[in-house]
C-alpha cells in the first residue's frame, strides 16, 4: 500500500482521509459527511484494499460501493486501480448504458470489489449473475446525490440483501433527514465525522458575475474565454440541445473543445472523460450530467454559461475547480431577469459573488429610442369578443 500510495504522489492525507481511514480500519460503521473534491474515494479505498483477504478465483466479492452515476462509477473503479497497484485484487464496474453481457463475463471470471450504479447491481442480483453473499464492507458514496435522483427504494433493496454482518461506509456532502433515517436503519453504532465547511464553497474559488442579454451570451464568452486563456475549463449549459450549439460554434474558434451530455452513448462519454482527464480536451461543454464527483484536478476555471435551476447545483459546479485546495475561478453569466436565481445563490453559500465586466464590450444592448417607437403598454389591444376564438385561447393560457 506504501509503494502504491507513492506511486500515487500521495504524500499527505486530506482531513478526510486522516479521519475516516484510521476509524474504517478498526471494521467499524463510519457516516462521514465532506463535499466533492477532498480525497472521499482513497478514505474508503484504501481500508477497503487493506481488509481484503485472499480468495479463490471465483470467489464472491467482498466490497460493494453504490455510486450515483456512470462516470462516477469509472472514476472510483480506477482510483481503486490505481491504489491496489502491484498486488492482485480485481475491481469490476457496472452501470447502466454498457452492454450488459460484457459485464457479466467480468463478474464470472471473479471480482473482489463491485462498483456500480444501484439499478445496474439491482439487474445483476436479478440475473444470479452478482452474489453479496461474502459482502465485508458496502459503501455509499455521494449518498445525497443517490437520494436526490430517487434511488432510495434500489439502496433499500441492496442493503437488506447484503450480510447483517458487514461493514457500512457512508459518505454524503450533507446530512439531510432522509440520509439520518438511512444511517439508523442500516448501520450499527456509525461513527459520525463531519468535515464539511461552514460556508457552502471553498475559499480558494475566486467567483464573479457578468450581466449580458441573452442574445450576447456567446460573445461575452468568446472573449471571456480570449482574457483568461485557461489551463482546462467546464462550461456548463441548462440543456443538451444547448450544449451542442455552443460546442458547435466554440469549435469553429478554438482548438481542443468537446462536448458531453446524458444523451450522448455511453461509450462516447467515457471517451470524451478520458481525454478530458488526459488533457487532450482542453474547453468541456457539458450539462449538469459532470456536476457531481468528477474529479479532474487540471481544471482553472468553471464559466456558468446558462444559471443552473437549482442553488445546489452552483456549489456542485464551482466545485470541479479548486480540488483538493488548488486555486480555481468561477464566472456566472446572469441575464437581467434572472437576478433572483443570483440571490439564492449568493444566500446558500453566504457570500456576494463580485461583478465583472470585459473592457470594450457591451454586454447590454442598447434600448432603441425611436420616436417612431410605441410603448407596448400604450399599444391599442384588439377587442376580444366573450366568445371569441382569441379570448378562449387567452383564458386557456393562463
Amino acid at each position: 500500500m506504501l509503494a502504491s500510495l507513492e506511486k500515487a504522489h500521495y504524500h499527505q492525507p486530506s482531513p478526510v482521509q486522516a479521519g475516516v481511514i484510521p476509524a474504517a480500519l478498526t471494521g467499524a460503521d463510519v457516516l462521514g459527511q465532506a463535499r466533492t473534491g477532498t480525497g472521499k474515494t482513497a478514505s474508503f479505498g484504501i481500508p477497503i484494499l487493506e481488509r481484503l483477504e485472499r480468495k479463490g478465483r471465483n470467489a464472491p466479492p467482498q466490497a460493494l460501493v453504490l455510486v450515483p452515476t456512470r462516470e462516477l462509477a469509472v472514476q472510483v473503479r480506477d482510483e481503486i486501480d490505481k491504489l491496489s497497484h502491484g498486488r492482485k485484487c480485481r475491481t469490476v464496474a457496472v452501470y447502466g448504458g454498457k452492454p450488459i453481457r460484457q459485464q457479466v463475463s467480468r463478474l464470472a471470471k471473479g471480482s473482489d470489489i463491485v462498483v456500480g450504479t444501484p439499478g445496474r447491481v439491482l439487474d445483476h442480483m436479478s440475473r444470479g449473475t452478482l452474489l453479496l453473499d461474502g459482502l465485508k464492507t458496502v459503501v455509499l458514496d455521494e449518498a445525497d446525490r443517490m437520494l436526490d435522483i430517487g434511488f432510495r427504494p434500489d439502496i433499500e433493496k441492496i442493503l437488506r440483501r447484503c450480510p447483517k454482518q458487514r461493514q457500512t461506509l457512508l459518505l454524503s456532502a450533507t446530512v439531510a433527514p432522509a440520509i439520518e433515517r438511512l444511517a439508523q436503519r442500516y448501520m450499527r453504532d456509525p461513527i459520525v465525522l463531519d468535515f464539511s465547511e461552514k460556508t457552502k464553497t471553498v475559499d480558494t474559488i475566486d467567483q464573479y458575475y457578468f450581466t449580458v442579454d441573452q442574445q450576447r451570451k456567446y460573445d461575452l464568452l468568446v472573449k471571456l474565454l480570449q482574457r483568461e486563456q485557461p489551463e482546462q475549463a467546464i462550461v456548463f449549459c441548462r440543456t443538451k440541445r444547448g450544449t451542442d450549439r455552443v460546442q458547435r460554434k466554440l469549435a469553429k474558434v478554438a482548438q481542443s473543445v468537446d462536448c458531453i451530455h446524458g444523451d450522448m452513448p455511453q461509450g462516447a462519454r467515457d471517451k470524451v472523460m478520458k481525454r478530458f482527464r488526459s488533457g487532450d480536451i482542453k474547453l468541456l461543454v457539458a450539462t449538469d450530467v459532470v456536476g457531481r464527483g468528477i474529479d479532474v484536478s487540471g481544471i482553472s476555471h468553471i464559466i456558468n454559461y446558462d444559471i443552473p435551476q437549482a442553488s445546489d447545483d452552483y456549489v456542485h459546479r464551482v466545485g470541479r475547480t479548486g480540488r483538493m485546495g488548488r486555486e480555481g475561478v468561477a464566472f456566472t453569466l446572469v441575464t437581467p431577469e434572472e437576478g433572483q436565481e443570483l440571490t439564492r445563490i449568493e444566500m446558500l453559500i453566504n457570500r456576494l459573488l463580485k461583478r465583472d465586466e470585459i473592457e470594450d464590450f457591451d454586454s447590454i444592448e442598447p434600448v432603441a429610442s425611436s420616436p417612431e417607437v410605441v410603448k407596448e403598454e400604450e399599444k391599442p389591444k384588439p377587442p376580444t369578443l366573450p366568445g371569441s376564438r382569441r379570448g378562449r385561447r387567452h383564458r386557456r393560457a393562463l
